[in-house]
């Protein structure tokens, strides 16, 4: 911090600097990239660039978004991670064509989240990670279209069921929160993880490595399972057959094939 207690004065960004910062996607989208540039204000040059459709200001100093943001009508993605962020506008309700928000790693409390946050119909990722937030917003349970919800490193003891219920969550990460049942969150993200990891293949589809290693893994749960149970061997076993009941059987066999010919 500068001498006397003030904030560290940032870079100024001029309109010219802006437009030099704007790249294009590989899949042809526009890209205004203010990230790492010391800024501690919101640079209102870059409103005259509202026609992009990514804006990245993380990792900056900025401390406060104004409701000029809305103008971004057209923004897709918009990342402010890593800032000195203590509330949103509510005018970000209006950017209704967000499919991204990354606000991660700021100072942001429940009080400053908005309800209109339950305007952006279309968003599929919001990361809230690395806040105070002592609650979840109801309002994030209104959004239908979210695959991926960031609230790790935050101060939350519950996740409200409205969360539970979004039809298309894919990715759900609580970590590092004073859940005081912690197994109850955890049965719940794990049934995230299965519905997205589970795999069912058959062993001919199996790489010879691969089916060694599953055949590996069934073999240590069979041994755990035997002597979880602790009962007699042959019990556990009682439908195989030796080797000298098949050989005498192939016998009998060959026997009836020998007669019938």
């Amino acid at each position: 911090m500068a001498k006397g207690g003030k904030a560290p004065k940032g870079k100024k960004i001029t309109l010219n600097v802006a437009k030099n910062c704007i790249k294009i996607t590989f899949d042809g989208r526009k890209r205004l990239d203010l990230s790492k540039m010391g800024i501690t204000t919101f640079p209102k040059c870059i409103l005259r660039l509202n026609d992009v459709d990514e804006l990245d200001l993380s990792r900056n100093m900025i401390r406060k978004i104004p409701d000029s943001i809305s103008k971004f009508q057209n923004l897709r993605w918009l990342d402010l991670h890593s800032n000195y962020i203590d509330k949103l506008p509510e005018s970000i309700g209006q950017m209704t064509s967000l499919l991204f928000l990354n606000v991660s790693n700021n100072k942001l409390t429940t009080n400053g989240l908005p309800v209109e946050l339950n305007q952006l119909k279309n968003i599929r990722t919001v990361n809230l990670g690395l806040n105070h937030l002592d609650s979840v917003p109801t309002t994030l349970g209104a959004l239908k279209e979210l695959h991926e919800v960031g609230l790790n490193d935050n101060l939350l003891n519950s996740i409200p069921m409205s969360i539970s219920k979004l039809p298309k969550l894919k990715k759900l990460n609580t970590k590092r929160n004073p859940f005081p049942k912690p197994e109850e969150t955890d049965t719940f993200i794990d049934s995230i993880k299965r519905l997205e990891n589970l795999y069912l293949v058959e062993e001919k589809d199996l790489c010879p490595a691969c089916l060694r290693k599953c055949q590996h893994a069934r073999d240590k749960l069979n041994k755990i399972k035997s002597t979880a149970m602790a009962t007699p061997r042959k019990a556990i076993f009682s439908n195989l057959v030796s080797p000298n009941s098949m050989a005498k059987e192939s016998q009998e066999d060959w026997r009836l094939y020998s007669t019938s010919s």
